[in-house]
């Protein structure tokens, strides 16, 4: 979500007099992320989030708009997007694909507990269920079809032990979404990337947190459940230092997810190699976006090493949290 394409006042001005959202209050750019160029936009009618797409395609975006919309309107708190007078979802701005979506309120917990973990596990669940009649179909882009071209790209900045890394692991999880078992896993619309930081929560007023809702859908894809699953433990529920899971907060997200979606064997028994899945995306991705990084005017790229150590983690350690 770092700026890569300014928007001028005036520019502001002229694409929302198509939108009945009042005066402009406030409007400024969010330098968290490496994807999208996002804006905090507060006019006389609310605060809202204004998004330029610099990857996506006019094409591609009706599918995360369009779920966000649907996740919203069945009960999932997710920013739901904001319709022009002519209910378009989606425009252009600074020749660039944008949307304005709701700002969920909250704040996100990047240092989580377990009752964080079980809310979000809880959710995560409805989430899934909530897409089960959703009528569009995208693949995740970040799935390996995108980690056989990212490899190579990045395969060169590499020293030896994380080539061989690399290679193993590329080499494991081809086999594994060829199985029989994985065809079988149960699959729909997927956040993808539901990390501490697209997560926001509340001081209840009993003392307890509430959880705000998931956001920055822009990753989404359909998956396999449990790929969102082990995406969303791998962050929320690992040590930041060493990559270990915690195993009060992996136990609390799972036995919260599972109350809503129910997991079985088959999950069980390749839930090292999901984890393993979701470490090796990330762990790809921030390899490219570190050795082969775009300009922008607030760009932070993600420590590479963090998926890394998670990756090696999950592939050596003896036995690791489950139901």
């Amino acid at each position: 979500m770092a700026v890569f394409t300014s928007v001028s006042p005036a520019q502001l001005a002229q694409w929302l007099d198509r939108h009945d959202l009042g005066a402009v209050l406030d409007f400024r750019g969010i330098s968290s992320g490496i994807e999208n160029t996002n804006y905090f936009l507060t006019t006389e009618r609310g605060e809202f989030v204004l998004t330029l797409f610099e990857k996506l395609t006019a094409e591609q975006l009706p599918f995360y708009l369009q779920l966000m919309r649907h996740l919203a309107h069945h009960g999932v708190p997710v920013p739901d997007p904001v319709p022009d007078r002519d209910d378009a979802i989606l425009g252009e701005l600074n020749g660039k694909p944008a949307a304005i979506v709701t700002k969920l309120s909250g704040r996100s917990q990047l240092a989580p507990n377990a009752e964080h973990c079980a809310q979000v596990g809880a959710m995560l669940a409805r989430m899934h269920l909530a897409g089960r009649d959703f009528p569009l179909h995208q693949p995740n882009l970040r799935s390996l079809p995108w980690w056989r071209e990212a490899a190579p790209a990045v395969h060169d900045f590499l020293s030896a032990p994380e080539r061989a890394l690399l290679d193993s692991e590329m080499a494991h999880q081809s086999a594994f979404f060829a199985s029989g078992d994985y065809a079988a896993l149960p699959e729909g619309p997927c956040h993808c990337d539901l990390f501490r930081d697209n997560v926001l929560f509340d001081d209840g007023a009993d003392g307890h947190p509430r959880l705000g809702g998931f956001f920055d859908f822009y990753f989404a894809g359909c998956d396999k459940w449990l790929f969102d699953l082990a995406v969303t433990v791998n962050d929320w529920c690992s040590d930041l230092a060493t990559g270990a899971l915690d195993e009060e907060r992996t136990l609390a997200m799972l036995r919260a997810y599972q109350t809503v979606v129910p997991l079985g064997a088959v999950e069980a028994s390749h839930w090292r190699d999901m984890l393993r899945a979701g470490a090796l995306r990330f762990w790809l991705s921030r390899l490219y976006d570190f050795h082969l990084p775009r300009s922008a005017e607030m760009l932070q790229p993600h420590d590479p090493g963090h998926f890394e150590r998670i990756l090696r983690q999950r592939i050596e350690v003896a036995s690791m949290p489950w139901l």
